[in-house]
């Protein structure tokens, strides 16, 4: 079986070693990591660890969280910069975050415009994080005809879920389905077409209730996929397949 991890931050402090971590990931059968960014500065960091490593791309962007007080004319000339980065595979992660607020919301929008903007020539998909946020997330991505992409780390309910689907987006599942008490996620989880469907960490985040008490880390796909297949009546192996070509089509790699 083969695997893919569209989604974990390989340049966070939380990993010492990289280098060990993208091993383990290829022994469990993991065999294509996307490293994502959430600042100008760690997603220089993706860069460099993508350059470094044949089986790990990057994508480019600033989180919602960091974006209070962004200088926006700059940080859209570095999106585009990073863009033209060999091994560059996406823009993201960028979006909405309304649950915690760390950045004023009209911060959050504006910094979604632009670098939505700055990744449109490139033609290359988006990374959405969209928390407590649809309503506003919405009426932005429509705006922008033709944006393709994922919702990553999706943890919401059918409604939401059906929203995503009507734009033909994939959406991103991750550890956060095996720990979730509520029967909404789990149900939307179910009804999501294996077509549309790709798998993620968030490592060092969001550990799978399999391994509680250790840091999230890539190779930990295979307990997401384990309990996705188990919930969705899915083997383990047709999960595998489906979501490693529909991680490749999208982001090329």
């Amino acid at each position: 079986m083969e695997f893919v991890d569209t989604h974990c931050h390989l340049q966070f402090k939380k990993y010492d070693d990289p280098g060990r971590v993208i091993a383990d990931a290829r022994t469990a059968g993991v065999t294509r990591l996307i490293c994502v960014g959430t600042t100008l500065a760690d997603s220089h960091q993706a860069v460099a660890i993508a350059g470094q490593n044949e089986n790990v791309w990057a994508a480019v962007g600033v989180h919602p969280h960091d974006v209070k007080s962004l200088d926006l004319g700059k940080t859209a000339a570095e999106v585009k910069e990073l863009l033209a980065k060999p091994k560059v595979v996406a823009i993201g992660e960028i979006g909405l975050d309304f649950y915690r607020n760390y950045s004023p919301r009209q911060d959050q929008i504006k910094a979604l415009q632009v670098q939505i903007e700055a990744g449109l020539a490139s033609d290359l998909p988006f990374i959405f994080h969209v928390r407590e946020a649809f309503e506003s997330f919405w009426p932005i991505f429509d705006s922008y005809p033709n944006l393709r992409g994922v919702v990553h780390s999706f943890s919401a309910g059918p409604k939401q879920l059906d929203q995503i689907l009507s734009r033909e987006l994939y959406v991103g599942l991750n550890g956060i389905m095996t720990f979730t008490n509520n029967y909404a996620q789990l149900e939307a989880a179910k009804k999501v077409p294996l077509d549309k469907l790709v798998l993620e960490t968030d490592a060092p985040f969001l550990t799978p209730a399999q391994a509680r008490g250790q840091t999230c880390e890539p190779k930990h796909i295979l307990l997401i996929a384990e309990f996705l297949a188990d919930l969705r009546g899915e083997s383990v192996e047709e999960l595998a397949s489906a979501t490693t070509k529909n991680a490749r089509e999208l982001f090329s790699i």
